[in-house]
């Protein structure tokens, strides 16, 4: 299997590079930390991988079987620390500026000179902007929910896509918002129900409400699709078929809320001890890591940074701005198109399930 054409550096940087004398069959790695398994690195001679039943590896020493050729090139790759498979599809904030003052900025471009920090913010922004709505900025986080039915909401949480729990099959089953309660704040009235207040003058709250503590006892604990008996069977077997429902109620997935101010989202008492899942709309900003775009919407990125700068100066033409924010709006509905991941025969199958015809 061929995987590399000349120099193993312009591939891996997690590499290390030998040459065979015909006669060395053992050769020290080097890496640090070194790997602990010999399924841990991939060995190739000559752009060939060699079958790892053709040599032996411990304790950072790769011995072959057959002493290599003289002169043949030997890669070994190490696969566990630094691999960062699927991140060849995005393009990171450090190289989105160092792109965009390359191809805008400079004496005859549209940026005569602009500051780096001014490129930073407004790539930082786009960025935010973009997680909201066009770039696939979803993230996920799983816990096993505790007896207080309280998950904290994750640190760059902004907006939730779905919670779901996990069942005996490993499938995940939405849970549905409830809409007519709420933890409201709740305020500490002495006997005569005047309000209570600390020494610092300020009114003290408790920390769950008697709206919460009455929800929360209430939920009643059988009502889930892994403990359904007797007349419940027929409601399960009606699943899709009856008439007259609220559609978010007709399910027994549980139920949750959410109170942004404290930062939790509270879960009724039938998921008590279930692996929950959250998927969220993350803004974007996090670590250098996470800071990336996808290359679908990599021009899109730069139509947004000309724009925001060329509006935010004066004595800029207005023919000038008005053009970049029409470039700036046809390149986000061009990077939505892409990442929206439209493929023809997954749609036709889905198309084909509408076209069912329905026996009354």
């Amino acid at each position: 299997m061929a995987l590399f054409k000349g120099t193993q550096q312009q591939y891996y940087d997690n590499s290390k590079t030998f040459t065979g004398n015909g006669s060395t069959t053992a050769f020290v790695l080097g890496f640090s930390p070194a790997p602990l398994l010999e399924s841990d690195i991939d060995v190739f001679v000559n752009g060939t991988e060699v079958d790892n039943g053709d040599y032996v590896y411990a304790s950072g020493t790769l011995t072959f079987d057959t002493a290599p050729a003289n002169g043949a090139l030997i890669l070994v790759r190490e696969i566990n620390v630094d691999d960062q498979l699927g991140n060849y599809q995005y393009i990171t904030l450090q190289d989105i500026t160092n792109n965009f003052r390359v191809a805008y900025v400079g004496e005859g471009k549209i940026i005569s000179k602009v500051k780096i920090p001014d490129i930073n913010f407004h790539a930082q922004r786009a960025i935010q902007e973009f997680s909201y709505d066009t770039l696939k900025s979803e993230k996920s986080q799983e816990i096993e929910l505790p007896p207080s039915l309280k998950m904290k909401l994750p640190h760059d949480y902004v907006n939730y896509v779905q919670f779901s729990w996990k069942d005996n099959a490993g499938v995940e089953r939405i849970i549905y918002p409830v809409r007519k309660t709420s933890n409201p704040r709740a305020i500490l009235q002495d006997g005569s129900y005047n309000y209570v207040f600390g020494d610092d003058n300020k009114l003290l709250t408790l920390e769950d409400s008697e709206t919460w503590k009455t929800f929360k006892a209430n939920s009643d604990n059988d009502n889930t699709v892994e403990n359904v008996s007797g007349p419940d069977t027929d409601a399960t077997l009606a699943e899709g078929r009856r008439y007259g429902l609220t559609p978010e109620h007709a399910q027994f997935n549980g139920l949750f809320f959410i109170d942004n101010s404290r930062g939790y989202a509270f879960f009724s008492s039938d998921l008590n001890g279930k692996v929950i899942t959250i998927k969220y709309i993350s803004d974007g900003l996090g670590t250098e890591d996470e800071m990336r775009v996808h290359k679908f919407a990599e021009e899109a990125i730069y139509k947004y940074i000309a724009h925001a700068i060329l509006a935010s100066r004066v004595n800029t033409p207005e023919y000038i701005v008005a053009r970049f924010k029409r470039e700036r709006r046809a390149a986000i509905r061009q990077a939505k198109l892409r990442l929206s991941n439209l493929k023809i025969e997954e749609i036709n199958l889905i198309m084909k399930n509408k076209s069912k015809i329905i026996k009354h």
